[in-house]
């Protein structure tokens, strides 16, 4: 099983150039990164995890660039976000920054797209929070337009879009309904995440990975419905705090790649838990 790791990554943290040399030192899979933009400080929207909201949401740094310096100092180390909240961007330049990304890596993004918990943050950003997913699922139509090998025109509910010249292309080649760099969808199980990820994704970043054993038949019935392959269908338990006993049993779901949590914290302490991480059980 391939290890990843996700931090926010803060201006208090550890770099991401540090920290992506020694992960690719230490022979991790990749690293993915979260997002926010803002935590307006009224807020009235409870903390998904319960308790006060850490620290580190309103000072993380932007995924994008932080990536961007993460890829040019390693040559393997996979490169993702988790998750990029595509509501709260304009489709035309998030496309953009994705393929420049993804062509400068040599095609290591993967991009893990969430509808987001924060109502006040979204609505500084004009997004109606009730019809949130809907405007992601549009918009990644949008962006799938600008990422087609020839100009593609498109015209949704929520924007629109004229045949373009638009390069770099991701580097990954169309699969199926996919076009794009490698696209993974956040979220808990339910019946309108299944079929948007069988619709416009490669897969599913269940948070935190719990219930799988019971949500994976329900999502592998839907994406075979959708008449895509059964062996494409990618599931990657996201933010995992990692046990042996925990890592056997998804590799027993025939999981292939876990992305674990690392503490928002110094070098030092960064560094002691990733030795701790890659260690022998």
């Amino acid at each position: 099983m391939r290890i990843s790791v996700t931090i926010f990554l803060t201006d208090e943290t550890i770099t991401p150039v540090r920290l992506a040399r020694e992960l690719e030192q230490r022979g991790f899979a990749g690293l993915y990164l979260p997002e926010h933009t803002h935590i307006p400080v009224e807020r009235t929207t409870p903390y998904p995890a319960g308790g006060e909201l850490p620290r580190e949401y309103g000072r993380t740094l932007d995924p994008f660039v932080a990536l961007g310096q993460a890829s040019a100092v390693t040559e393997r180390l996979g490169l993702g976000t988790g998750i990029t909240l595509v509501a709260q961007h304009d489709p035309i330049d998030l496309a953009k920054q994705i393929a420049t990304l993804d062509h400068l890596s040599g095609g290591r993004f993967t991009l893990g797209l969430g509808y987001g918990w924060n109502v006040e943050e979204a609505a500084d950003h004009g997004v109606q929070w009730r019809t949130r997913r809907d405007l992601v699922r549009d918009r990644m139509g949008l962006m799938r337009a600008l990422w087609a090998d020839e100009p593609t025109a498109y015209d949704g509910e929520s924007g629109s879009v004229r045949a373009s010249h638009a390069h770099p292309k991701p580097l990954q080649k169309p699969r199926g309904p996919v076009t794009g760099p490698r696209t993974l969808i956040g979220g808990a199980a339910g019946p309108k995440l299944f079929a948007h990820i069988a619709e416009y994704a490669d897969g599913w970043l269940p948070i935190g990975g719990r219930g799988l054993a019971e949500s994976l038949p329900v999502l592998r019935s839907v994406w075979a419905d959708a008449g895509r392959d059964p062996a494409a269908l990618q599931v990657v338990p996201y933010a995992v705090l990692p046990t042996p006993g925990k890592l056997a049993h998804y590799a027993e779901l025939g999981i292939e790649e876990t992305v674990v949590q690392l503490p928002s914290g110094d070098e030092a302490e960064v560094l002691r838990v990733l030795d701790a991480y890659a260690a022998p059980a």
